[in-house]
């Protein structure tokens, strides 16, 4: 795979984030009554179909190279997408993605520990400002389960883009996304038949729109995360919160208010601060 720049790295988070949104937007137009596990069974079984195709010239030794990395991803992809389901239908989309985005500064002291990442004060200051941006969205008063939902998910965001440095680099990103869904398979299909609930296949479509935009998503973290340090870029993810905003307004009447609009500022600016900081870095 090609070097790329933090900047470039950065602008495919952003574009991902953003994309990501319509998925967590159909999400929502399912309503709580939703077979969680179900849907998310649909979910992997329709991102192996779309994937598949550009997988077919790859060979077996391929494939198994880093399956147990793969592994565990797929099976922490598939709690954080169970949980997911769980926080859109609880609270506003605006707010779920906000805690969502805690991802990105949870992703700093675990780089620390994991890979001993160094982290700079402009890194670890985004960060920062960023998480309290988030609180001053959320204003939280009482902790419910809607919120605590959403913290789960951050914390499998985080765990799973940071496991992408595991995973073999000859591998492509369509390779990379099918096994991540293949093999965490057998696992949304126990969940599924465990739940108990009557096979609906009416929410296959939303489930399949929702796998290809999570997709895109997802390829251009492998992209970005292969291709710098996280906590060089991690703060691009905040990005798509502009987007929740503007969906659950259009989408689900969901209207924001001036406090809202603080805590996206002091989520973006540092952002910004500190693309244009990494990239006058690479000039040098």
């Amino acid at each position: 795979m090609p070097n790329i720049s933090v900047g470039l790295a950065m602008g495919l988070l952003v574009f991902g984030n953003l994309i990501a949104i319509l998925s967590d937007a159909l999400i929502k137009t399912l309503g709580g009554d939703i077979a969680i596990f179900q849907f998310v069974f649909f979910r992997q079984i329709t991102a192996v179909i779309i994937l598949l195709p550009f997988c077919l010239n790859a060979g077996k030794a391929s494939f198994m190279d880093g399956l147990k990395w793969h592994a565990l991803r797929a099976h922490i992809w598939l709690l954080g997408a169970v949980f997911m389901v769980i926080a859109i239908n609880a609270m506003p989309l605006a707010t779920a993605n906000a805690i969502f985005y805690a991802a990105p500064l949870l992703m700093l002291p675990m780089a620390l520990v994991l890979f001993k990442e160094q982290l700079s004060r402009y890194s670890i200051i985004a960060g920062v400002f960023g998480f309290l941006g988030v609180l001053v969205i959320i204003r939280p008063t009482e902790i419910n389960w809607g919120a605590i939902a959403a913290l789960v998910v951050a914390l499998t965001i985080a765990g799973n883009n940071l496991l992408i440095r595991k995973l073999p680099k000859h591998q492509s990103v369509p390779q990379t996304l099918l096994l991540t869904n293949l093999v965490g398979i057998p696992a949304s299909l126990g969940l599924a038949i465990w739940e108990g609930r009557a096979w609906d296949f009416e929410p296959l479509l939303t489930a399949a729109g929702s796998s290809s935009f999570i997709l895109i998503y997802a390829g251009t973290c492998v992209v970005a995360y292969r291709a710098a340090d996280s906590n060089k870029i991690a703060s691009a993810e905040y990005s798509g919160l502009i987007a929740a905003v503007i969906a659950g307004l259009i989408w689900f009447d969901e209207m924001p208010d001036l406090i809202m609009a603080l805590g996206t500022a002091m989520i973006i600016f540092p952002l910004i601060l500190l693309a244009k900081y990494e990239t006058s870095r690479e000039t040098l």
